[in-house]
């Protein structure tokens, strides 16, 4: 159910039943001369979309696709990245996530497909939203149970994770379990990228452009749709079980 097209009362049902809502990340990112430069996004939107369809009582609120980049991968210069800073980020997060906790909601599940290979430290563009995460809760719980909340019997179950506030919003890499991340080993522009690119977006692939003087992308010549569509349904069984996990 995409948040844009949701009416009040489907959105007042949503938070009684605290439904999940998820928030695609992604970046704007020169991904070598044969694959788009929204394909992080693009990832993360069809994953979700897919894992939509078993639950379709699930919010998908609208993609964020300006994150950290970074340069690492090329320079900006005739090559189209559009690299944003976490500083610059983290104020524009937390601003989003204090919107959804003024409207009610208590479980946000945020997934990004963009530099996950080092996700347990955190790259700019998760870290950037997991601290945003935690500055709109501190600043939320504050306003609404004032200094010294968590010393309030209220809150008496925090340990235990029944009654933890923190969990009302996370960040997750769209591949978090072990299986998953043995079978589609991440790459930038590889085999797994290509793959998946020639599902969702196939028009936007050109294999014949694969440049194997690019390190990074010469797997690309090995990636099938076959591969690409397993690839995706595992993400989604891996956001299944985050945003389900009793399920």
């Amino acid at each position: 159910m995409k948040y844009l097209y949701m009416r009040p009362c489907e959105l007042r049902k949503a938070l009684e039943n605290n439904t999940p809502a998820v928030l695609p990340l992604g970046v704007v990112e020169y991904h070598a001369e044969h694959l788009p430069f929204g394909l992080d996004c693009f990832t993360c939107i069809e994953a979700i979309e897919r894992m939509e369809k078993r639950h379709p009582e699930t919010i998908v609120l609208p993609p964020f696709y300006y994150g950290a980049a970074s340069r690492a991968v090329a320079s900006p210069k005739n090559n189209g990245t559009i690299h944003v800073d976490a500083e610059a980020i983290v104020p524009v997060a937390k601003e989003i996530f204090r919107g959804l906790l003024q409207i009610g909601f208590r479980n946000v599940r945020c997934f990004v497909a963009h530099q996950t290979e080092c996700f347990n430290q955190g790259m700019p563009t998760d870290l950037a939203f997991r601290l945003a995460a935690r500055q709109a809760i501190f600043e939320f719980l504050e306003k609404e149970s004032g200094e010294g909340w968590w010393g309030n019997e209220k809150f008496a179950s925090y340990y235990s994770s029944a009654n933890n506030p923190f969990n009302w919003i996370t960040v997750h890499p769209i591949r978090s379990r072990e299986q998953t991340q043995r079978d589609f080993p991440g790459d930038h522009a590889g085999k797994l990228e290509t793959s998946e690119a020639m599902v969702i977006c196939p028009d936007c692939v050109k294999m014949n452009d694969i440049d194997d003087s690019i390190w990074f992308s010469r797997a690309g010549h090995d990636a099938t749709a076959e591969w690409g569509d397993a690839a995706l349904t595992a993400a989604s069984m891996d956001i299944e079980k985050i945003c389900y996990p009793d399920k």
